[in-house]
C-alpha cells in the first residue's frame, strides 16, 4: 500500500468514512498513542447513560421494551409512536430503506454522506447527484436530502423541505442525523405519506458504539420495515440509553450550549493556523487549505486523525476534541502549519 496522506492524494480508506482508526494505525505506525480521533462528528462528551441490567443483557429484549423506546423517541421527535421504528443505527436504516422501497431512480443532494449512494447502488437503483439549489427539478423516484448536511453543514429550512415533500410525486428521505444541533430544521413531525425521516442517536448523545437509529414515516411503511427487520433490532443497552436520554431535555439544552461554545473555539483555532472555514454543524467543522493533504498527513503523524476527502483535496473535516485533547490539537495544528 502506498504511503497514506501523500501530498497529492490522501489514503483512500481514510477519505471514505471517519473513525477508521485501524487503518490510520496501519498507515502511520510511528504515531504516538492514544490517537486523538477527530474524524467523526460524534459528541466527545457522551450522555451518562447506565448500561442495562445484567438480567436484561442476559435475555432477548422484550418487544414491549423496544416499543417503549420508540414511544420515547417519538415524543422527542414530535411525532406519533406508530410512525417510529428503532434500528441498529442510521446506517442500517439507510440500507433497510434501499432494499425495501421499490424505485428505479434516486437523486441525492450532494456532496454528502457517501453511505446513501452506496446503499442505493447496491440495491440496483440508478442514482444522480443534484445540487441543493436544484432539488425541485429532479424527477427521480427517490430524493435524499441530508439536513443539516454532512460534511458542509448546509441546511434547508423546514418550510422549504415541507413544500418540497408536498410537491414531489416520489419519495423524499430526509436524513436528520445531525438535526439535534439545529432542532428547528426537523420535519419528523410532519405526516406525509412519502416523507421518510432518519434519525441518529449516537452522534448528538455521543454513544455511536451503541448503534441506535430510527426511521420515521407513514405507519404502513413502518410496518413493512418492521417485518423485514425482525423482532430484536436493537440491544438492551441501546434501549436503556435511549429511554434515559430522550426525556432528559435539560441535558440536551446544556449540551447544545456547550457545543456552540466549543465549535466557536475550534473555529478560532483553525483560523489561527491557516484554515478557511467552509461550514459544518456544532459537532464538526469543515475547513479548506491549499495544502490540506500535506497537513492531514502531518496531523496523522502526531496521532491526530481528521477526515480528508477524495473528491475535494483541499478539504478537511474536524470533529470536536474531548477536554483533554484541546492542547494536543493546538500543538499539532501549529506543527502542521510550519
Amino acid at each position: 500500500m502506498p504511503a497514506c496522506g501523500s501530498a497529492s492524494e490522501p489514503m483512500t480508506p481514510l477519505a471514505i468514512h471517519g473513525g477508521r482508526l485501524a487503518a490510520a494505525r496501519a498507515a502511520f505506525p510511528d504515531a504516538p498513542s492514544p490517537w486523538l480521533d477527530l474524524s467523526t462528528g460524534v459528541n466527545p462528551r457522551p450522555y451518562p447513560a447506565q448500561r442495562a441490567s445484567r438480567a436484561a443483557r442476559a435475555r432477548l429484549p422484550d418487544l414491549a421494551e423496544t416499543r417503549a423506546l420508540e414511544v420515547a423517541a417519538a415524543h422527542a421527535f414530535g411525532c406519533a409512536p406508530e410512525r417510529v421504528l428503532a434500528t441498529p443505527g442510521a446506517e442500517a436504516a439507510i440500507r433497510l430503506l434501499a432494499s425495501t422501497l421499490e424505485v428505479r431512480s434516486a437523486a441525492i443532494a450532494g456532496p454528502t454522506y457517501s453511505g446513501h449512494a452506496e446503499a442505493w447502488v447496491a440495491a440496483g437503483v440508478a442514482i444522480e447527484m443534484v445540487e441543493r439549489v436544484r432539488l425541485g427539478e429532479t424527477a427521480a423516484g427517490m430524493l435524499v436530502l441530508v439536513n443539516p448536511n454532512n460534511p458542509d453543514g448546509a441546511s434547508t429550512p423546514r418550510a422549504e423541505v415541507a413544500d418540497l415533500a408536498g410537491r414531489r410525486g416520489g419519495w423524499l428521505i430526509v436524513d436528520e442525523s445531525f438535526v439535534e444541533t439545529a432542532p428547528d430544521l426537523s420535519v419528523a413531525g410532519m405526516e406525509m405519506e412519502r416523507l421518510v425521516v432518519l434519525r441518529s442517536f449516537g452522534k448528538f448523545y455521543g454513544l455511536a458504539g451503541l448503534r441506535l437509529g430510527f426511521v420515521v414515516g407513514d405507519p404502513a411503511l413502518i410496518d413493512r420495515l418492521r417485518s423485514r427487520q425482525g423482532e430484536w433490532p436493537v440491544s438492551a443497552d441501546a434501549i436503556a440509553a435511549g429511554l434515559a436520554a430522550y426525556p432528559d431535555t435539560a441535558w440536551a439544552a446544556r449540551t447544545r450550549t456547550r457545543l456552540t461554545r466549543d465549535a466557536g473555539r475550534l473555529d478560532r483555532l483553525l483560523a489561527e493556523t491557516g484554515f478557511e472555514l467552509v461550514g459544518g454543524t456544532t459537532l464538526f467543522r469543515l475547513v479548506r487549505a491549499p495544502d490540506a493533504s500535506r497537513r492531514f498527513e502531518r496531523l496523522a503523524r502526531t496521532g491526530v486523525l481528521v477526515r480528508p476527502f477524495a473528491y475535494a483535496a483541499d478539504w478537511i473535516r474536524f470533529g470536536l476534541p474531548p477536554a483533554w485533547g484541546w492542547r494536543r490539537l493546538e500543538t499539532a495544528l501549529m506543527e502542521s502549519a510550519a
